[in-house]
């Protein structure tokens, strides 16, 4: 059966790509994520070209016909081009055949046919392509029943899966993380190939690792791949920190909840509110050191004390290993996850102005997060201790808001600096110094004192007295 897409290609970056391609005598096609996202509905701002010869050179005619602002970049190693028109991206390559060792996922490419192409792909509905020539323009090229499996929601690989996984093993993650983002089903073969293959992902560099698991992060399921990668044994090599929050322990018959489906559930609950990945990052870690700080305690059941700031510490460590970046991202997702039991115990109590002063402050703009997450860490299996923690939850939202009118601790600065005690002391950088702003800090904090100038200066005095302090004259 033949199917025609003409109408999907009147963007004029296509009609010149054909044109030129037509004056130059290739044979060339669209092929890849550009068509099965026009076949699914989805929009794409991506467009892979294959032809039959030299890419670059028909990026360079493209190029010059699309004018003189036009960049291309080369990537002559391996023989592809890229352009930038009108928010399209565009690449070029010749078609190919590739050969692989087994040490290494750089394939050696040769010049190839169409059909050789389509069988590099990594799977069916990756490996269909569109004409862009007089005798078939818009017409779908499917050698491997990809279109049937885009509308049976399939993930599967054009050849054997073990070949596929094994010559390049990153393809095992992008099938995951195309099953978590479209929300298909990889058929059994391919996912029994990827089990199999598990340990060739050694081969992949952490770059191209974190990219796609990056991508199931920001999926609107995450906890699907993450399913799929410890089903498959992949996610015991590339995330063993994660895959240790597995299993339930049991003393006389107390057990604890499992805390990896815990967490890939408060995942799934903060994906429904926030699209941030690095909050999402801060759930994915937020119990991390669980089964380190487990313990079991007669009369009291299972306890994780302190699992928060060890897992705090945890997490330079992991994001260094995983070639996160190491700056604010990082900061950022440390202190979230430091922070993360703080509203909740706020919500087992009465909720004092207090102790919401010491949360604004230490969380600063990113309270509103710290929030979004600790309102996803309500799992609980009984309904009703539920519905009473997001009814203090909500509470403690309102008292943060009134405070923080009052007081305006969110981005506090203390109204007297060290520099100001220095000199009205006379004293150089020392012990003195750090007590007495830390003393004016706690008064603040703990509303003993105002957040300003006069209140926190007479304070600093007698603080200073009772140290022996006394100001020098003016």
């Amino acid at each position: 059966m033949s199917v025609s897409l003409k109408e999907y290609l009147n963007h004029p970056v296509i009609r010149i790509i054909a044109e030129t391609a037509g004056e130059a005598g290739n044979e060339t096609y669209i092929i890849g994520g550009f068509v099965r996202d026009i076949l699914l509905g989805r929009a794409s701002k991506d467009i892979d070209i294959v032809t039959v010869g030299s890419g670059i050179d028909l990026a360079q005619s493209v190029a010059s016909k699309l004018g003189p602002t036009v960049h291309v970049n080369y990537f002559k190693n391996f023989g592809t081009a890229m352009l930038k028109y009108n928010q399209i991206e565009v690449e070029f390559v010749g078609a190919r055949k590739e050969s692989y060792t087994r040490e290494s996922r750089k394939p050696v490419v040769e010049n190839g046919t169409l059909e050789e192409d389509q069988k590099r792909r990594d799977f069916t509905v990756n490996a269909m392509a569109i004409g862009l020539n007089s005798w078939n323009f818009g017409e779908l090229t499917d050698p491997f029943g990809g279109l049937g499996d885009l509308k049976a929601r399939i993930i599967r690989t054009p050849l054997n899966p073990d070949i596929t996984f094994s010559d390049d093993p990153l393809r095992m993650l992008r099938a995951i993380r195309f099953s978590a983002q479209l929300k298909f089903t990889i058929d059994d073969r391919t996912l029994t190939a990827i089990a199999t293959n598990r340990h060739r992902i050694t081969i992949v560099s952490e770059e191209r690792i974190i990219d796609e698991l990056n991508k199931i992060i920001l999926s609107s399921q995450p906890s699907s791949g993450f399913i799929q990668l410890e089903e498959t044994g992949l996610l015991a090599i590339i995330f063993p920190e994660l895959n240790n929050l597995k299993g339930v322990d049991a003393v006389k018959g107390i057990a604890h909840k499992d805390n990896f489906y815990h967490t890939l559930k408060v995942l799934d609950r903060l994906a429904e509110n926030s699209d941030n990945l690095w909050l999402r990052w801060a759930a994915l870690l937020h119990d991390i050191a669980k089964p380190a700080t487990k313990k079991y305690v007669e009369g009291q059941g299972w306890t994780f004390h302190g699992h928060n700031f060890l897992g705090a510490k945890m997490v330079p460590r992991i994001f260094k290993r995983m070639k996160l970046p190491l700056n604010d991202k990082m900061k950022y997702v440390q202190k979230i996850v430091d922070l993360h039991m703080r509203p909740i115990s706020l919500s087992d109590e009465v909720v004092t102005d207090s102790a919401v002063r010491r949360l604004l402050f230490d969380a600063g703009d990113d309270i509103d997060d710290l929030m979004t997450l600790c309102e996803a860490d309500i799992t609980s299996k009984v309904e009703e201790k539920v519905k009473k923690h997001l009814r203090n939850f909500s509470l403690v939202r309102q008292k943060l808001i009134e405070i923080e009118q009052k007081d305006a601790v969110r981005n506090f600065q203390p109204p007297i600096t060290g520099e100001v005690i220095m000199k009205t002391f006379g004293l150089q950088p020392g012990r003195e110094v750090g007590i007495i702003k830390e003393t004016i800090k706690n008064a603040i904090l703990d509303g003993e004192i105002s957040n300003n100038l006069n209140e926190a200066y007479d304070l600093m005095i007698r603080k200073g007295a009772s140290l022996g302090l006394t100001p020098v004259p003016e």
